[in-house]
């Protein structure tokens, strides 16, 4: 497939600002080069760090004017440039969220990503739940798993467990034989937190987290927290924890400064999914995690709500922005 003078419909933003600064608008589509894979984009899943790049507060600033935006995509491959040899025309892909996103940002009909940001799709999965997939499910698996040592027995404190990550990293702790200690802020998600297989829920609102995790552990204390927010709750988190155990802060959603606990000895991980996503082993080694529980049925993402058609990603991100789901929202993509 040869794409010389064709273009595609991507999302752009110029300024910085709320959801109604993201446009839809004709780019031009280069043909892939070398180690470069050109992706029809089936259904986009979007991600907390989207909204915080599109406004101006994530840890890299957007070029402006003209970014792209969106790390994570289902889609088939439709055309490869030279020196691709481990994917083909029609291949089903996945982006795999290890890229600068105003650059190769997925928010499109068609995308030409390198090679080595894609993984693939696994055998089976349809494209909404594959772009619901990689990036929760890998920030699970490499936070708690590869980098926070999380292992069978151990209780585990998910904060923000509403949230893709979070039903996520409630069902990988599953898969790993933990126990899941979720958060939330409130009561109206606690029944539904419970049916995805949190062992318990504590509502930060109303309850005192590091009485109610010592009171779930014995008097113990949880082994992992593993944490989306920071700012001044995270010491919060490492009080909670037994001597010894371990705190993973993946997120910033509070934007003041972290504090960290004195309940020492702690080991404090400030965990980049980017940097493990861009090794060929954490690549394979949550591949491997994603696809058998995939499989098996022990992970399985829960859609908060599907929009239909790039003109609807501005709606998308007012949901994910009013707290109110549950789970990933997806944009199926028309092209």
């Amino acid at each position: 497939m040869t794409t010389t003078g064709m273009t595609t419909k991507a999302v752009l933003f110029h300024e910085l600002g709320g959801p109604e600064v993201l446009t839809v608008e004709e780019v031009p589509l280069p043909d892939p080069g070398p180690g470069e894979v050109l992706v029809r984009v089936e259904a986009i899943g979007l991600n907390r760090a989207e909204a915080l790049f599109r406004s101006g507060t994530y840890y890299y600033p957007a070029t402006l004017p003209g970014s792209r935006l969106g790390y994570e995509a289902a889609g088939v491959v439709e055309a490869v440039g030279t020196g691709v040899t481990a994917y083909a025309p029609g291949d089903p892909v996945m982006a795999a969220a290890n890229f600068d996103f105003g650059t190769y940002g997925v928010y499109a009909e068609r995308v030409v990503l390198p090679e080595e940001y894609v993984v693939a799709r696994p055998e089976g999965v349809d494209a909404v739940t594959a772009a619901a997939v990689w990036l929760s499910y890998f920030t699970a698996y490499g936070g708690m798993v590869l980098t926070g040592g999380l292992r069978p027995g151990d209780h585990v404190v998910v904060t923000g467990a509403s949230s893709g990550v979070g039903t996520a990293a409630v069902q990988t702790a599953l898969r790993i034989g933990a126990v899941p200690i979720a958060t939330t802020r409130g009561e109206g998600k606690r029944k539904r937190l419970l049916e995805l297989g949190a062992a318990h829920v504590i509502a930060t609102d109303t309850e005192d987290l590091v009485g109610e995790v010592r009171r779930i552990t014995g008097g113990a204390g949880a082994d992992l927290a593993f944490d989306a927010i920071g700012g001044p709750g995270f010491a919060r988190l490492g009080d909670a924890l037994r001597p010894g155990g371990t705190a993973v802060l993946y997120g910033w959603l509070d934007p003041r400064p972290t504090e960290l606990s004195r309940n020492w000895p702690l080991t404090t991980h400030a965990y980049a999914n980017g940097v493990l996503a861009r090794t060929e082993e954490g690549r394979r080694r949550a591949a491997g995690f994603i696809g058998s529980g995939l499989r098996d049925g022990s992970l399985a993402p829960v859609i908060a709500e599907t929009f239909d058609g790039l003109e609807r990603i501005a709606d998308a991100h007012r949901l994910m922005e009013s707290n109110a789901h549950l789970g990933k929202i997806v944009v199926r993509v028309s092209s």
